[in-house]
């Protein structure tokens, strides 16, 4: 990734821990392009003023049209601008704070396993997700077939489709298709012996 900075200081301490950086403002075409904005997949604007995500959402999506924008809103109703300007997700710091406050009073058991399955915060138990690339093994197999559950002991928490829709606790039936994305709750070795199935083609 690149990191588009306008602070000399904060540009000093990405050169100094070697992260590649561009110096400037994320409100530029040029400096975007500079970044390669024009060939990126994503980009993730977070800097702390709404209007200035806005405009590095409209600069942006006038770079590449196909580009993934995460946009970061900080005050209430930014999330509908931000979507006209063209983010592709926008999320409120703020708002999944009080959220997640709130659910560890109401359902303290629930954010534990959260917790305990998200990256990093556990090495054995994580969840994960993986796209299932055209070609590959488990393509055209349900999830019976795949024998996924025996063979790896990975739970298929979900299904994302390739038009959207979400599978929630799919059923041993379905088809798991090529570019379907995967949601799955399993150790860290299960989940990267997946990576390469998901990802090599018939043998």
């Amino acid at each position: 990734f690149v990191v588009v900075e306008k602070d000399p200081v904060l540009c000093q301490r990405l050169a100094d821990e070697g992260y590649l950086f561009v110096e400037g403002d994320a409100t530029d075409d040029t400096t975007l392009e500079t970044a390669g904005v024009r060939r990126a997949k994503g980009l993730v604007t977070a800097v702390t003023s709404d209007t200035e995500n806005v405009y590095i959402t409209l600069t942006a999506r006038g770079l590449n049209p196909n580009l993934f924008i995460l946009a970061r809103a900080g005050e209430e109703g930014s999330e509908l601008k931000l979507r006209r300007a063209g983010a592709s997700k926008v999320i409120s710091p703020y708002i999944i704070g009080a959220t997640r406050m709130a659910q560890a009073i109401l359902r303290p058991s629930v954010v534990d396993f959260i917790e305990i399955a998200a990256p990093g915060h556990n090495l054995e138990v994580q969840l994960e997700e993986q796209r299932i690339a055209p070609g590959s093994a488990l393509a055209g197999k349900t999830l019976l077939e795949s024998n996924l559950r025996r063979e790896f002991n990975i739970i298929i928490v979900g299904i994302k489709k390739a038009d959207g829709h979400m599978v929630f606790n799919p059923a041993p039936e379905t088809l798991i298709e090529a570019d379907d994305t995967l949601i799955v709750l399993g150790e860290y070795p299960a989940i990267h012996k997946l990576e390469t199935i998901a990802g090599r083609g018939r043998s």
